[in-house]
């Protein structure tokens, strides 16, 4: 499973950014797929998790901001994110799991995408 993760850039705070991450590969061996963020100098968190045929999980620092979406068909995943504000400044990594029936690694990840809100 590959994952390509892309739509990060610069945004005043306020301002709205759309991430995207799509799957190739074994894409039958995708279950979850989620989103991650990494600030400088912290410790890589999970922002927003979507499971197959679950509800979706977020962060408590996005509730209400980010909406987390999946296309189950093209196997992609899509985080909107509103009224950004700059402590959402950090890597943003797509994330995805996969079943023991499908063997090892069980995870997933892309190459990260850059996001930084300026006050």
């Amino acid at each position: 499973v590959r994952l390509a993760d892309s739509g990060g850039g610069l945004v005043q705070a306020g301002g709205s950014l759309r991430l995207f991450c799509a799957a190739s590969g074994d894409i039958i061996c995708v279950s979850s797929m989620d989103w991650y963020r990494q600030a400088p100098g912290k410790e890589r968190e999970l922002v927003a998790g979507l499971r197959n045929g679950g509800s979706p999980y977020y962060a408590d620092s996005v509730k209400g901001r980010f909406t987390i979406s999946r296309d189950n068909e093209k196997v992609t995943a899509s985080l909107q994110m509103n009224s950004l504000k700059p402590e959402d400044t950090a890597v943003y990594y797509c994330h995805a799991d996969s079943p023991e029936s499908c063997g090892p690694p069980y995870k997933h990840w892309g190459q990260g995408t850059q996001v930084t809100v300026s006050s």
